[in-house]
């Protein structure tokens, strides 16, 4: 009998890059759905025109500057497009999703060497450019409804930026004109108010992503469970300390908390690899959302919250470490 010795790895598996990519994009499906039906052509054409340009960018860098196979078939580029849209507005202008795009792929993404070699998400790192660069039109929510405009959409407040100026005035009105958990989690924000970003407008559909996500295996609960019982808890701790901070329910349920614990800080590169990294993870990102939320200079903190700790992933990774199969212990 011979004996064959090779190189690690040896488990075997059906998972690869592609499987997990369209599986995101599935689980992404009920969001996109309730968009289109809140937001309409609006939605509908940020998200194309966001995936599109991803895809372009990725394959015109692959082939002109790094002169390699461009991998858009892996689908982390359809990916990054459609999580780059989610977290703009419906009625955001085309020429700054290019833009925007450019950013994720160009820089976010290629800049580092490609898929794998990133350290920071690659639809954070342009959205965030996006908000620093046209904060205006990054902070201008279209109110739900309009099915057929795009550019001549009215805005308004969103439930956010209600609480933020609840808590910089002192005055508990502002919170009154909040939607009720159950209208954040069905998605039904009119009456003139604006309900953000085209991916968090339904929680009960980031749900359901969640549920096929941890259904499919791609993640882990460790992440998003971390990051939702995290805020909800010093959330809890400051409504009842201060009633001018928002009822708990209300603050997961809004703005982008689900949709960034959910689909963004779960990326498999730029996270930590065992599940107790991935639980401080998870609380450091509720930690500095809480933060940013009430005291920071915009009323979202997720975004900004989830690259923070994309810095402090490889520390993370450094600190805790799996235990190595057949490691003698020390006292």
């Amino acid at each position: 009998m011979n004996l064959v010795v090779s190189l690690s790895p040896h488990a075997h598996g059906t998972d690869s890059v592609e499987k997990n990519m369209y599986g995101v994009v599935i689980a992404l499906l009920p969001a996109l759905l309730a968009s289109f039906y809140f937001f309409g052509l609006g939605s509908a054409t940020v998200c194309i025109v966001s995936v599109a340009a991803c895809m372009f960018f990725e394959w015109a860098i692959c082939k002109a500057l790094l002169k390699r196979q461009p991998t858009l078939l892996d689908g982390s580029a359809i990916v990054t497009g459609l999580l780059l849209g989610m977290n703009l507005p419906s009625n955001f202008p085309l020429w700054m999703i290019i833009i925007g795009a450019l950013i994720s792929i160009g820089v976010g993404k290629m800049t580092f060497g490609g898929l794998g070699q990133n350290p920071f998400n690659p639809a954070l790192v342009g959205r965030c450019f996006l908000l620093v660069s046209f904060p205006t039109a990054m902070t201008s929510w279209p109110v739900e409804g309009q099915l057929t405009s795009y550019t001549d959409a009215t805005t308004g407040a969103t439930p956010l930026s209600l609480m933020k100026t609840a808590i910089k005035t002192g005055d508990m009105n502002y919170l009154e004109k909040m939607p009720s958990a159950m209208d954040l989690l069905l998605g039904n924000t009119s009456n003139g108010m604006g309900a953000g970003t085209i991916g968090e407008v339904c929680a009960l559909a980031l749900i359901l992503g969640l549920a096929f996500m941890l259904w499919r295996k791609i993640i882990t609960w460790h992440i998003p469970v971390s990051i939702i019982a995290t805020v909800f808890g010093i959330s809890t701790l400051m409504h009842l300390a201060n009633p001018i901070y928002a009822n708990p329910v209300q603050v997961i349920l809004s703005g982008g908390l689900m949709l960034g614990a959910i689909f963004m800080a779960t990326d498999y590169v730029t996270s930590p690899m065992t599940h107790k990294g991935q639980i401080i993870y998870g609380i450091a990102i509720g930690v500095l959302t809480i933060v940013i939320r009430n005291w920071g200079a915009y009323p979202e903190g997720m975004s900004f919250a989830i690259l923070i700790m994309n810095a402090f992933t490889p520390l993370i990774n450094t600190y805790v470490k799996p235990e190595r199969f057949g490691a003698i212990k020390t006292e």
